[in-house]
């Protein structure tokens, strides 16, 4: 019985990693945006629509487009600064460039 249950668990498991949806537009393992939106930015070029629904708090923002942002709230006594990065308002650790809060998309 207990093998039986095991196996079921295992299909289970395999089956719910199957139906997770896969991510083509997501960053890489260095928390960087792939290589044709690095060029765009790079080059001051405008980011498709959408780009900024791949970060999360916790991801490091790039220095491309931490470069491109404009601060709208200055440096606080915690080390944290706002800023507008394409019109998306992001809490940043100012020194690491640490998302603390995504406040609008």
């Amino acid at each position: 019985m207990t093998t039986r249950i095991s196996h079921i668990l295992a299909a289970i498991s395999v089956a719910t990693t199957l139906m997770l949806p896969s991510v083509s537009f997501a960053k890489n393992d260095h928390g960087e945006l792939p290589p044709g939106l690095q060029k765009k930015a790079a080059k001051g070029k405008p980011l498709p629509p959408g780009w900024q629904k791949q970060y999360h708090r916790g991801d490091i923002i790039e220095r491309d487009l931490y470069d491109r942002g404009r601060i709208v709230v200055p440096l606080d006594d915690k080390g944290l600064i706002t800023v507008n990065i394409e019109g998306t308002l992001f809490k940043l650790n100012q020194k690491t460039r640490e998302i603390i809060d995504i406040l609008a998309r």
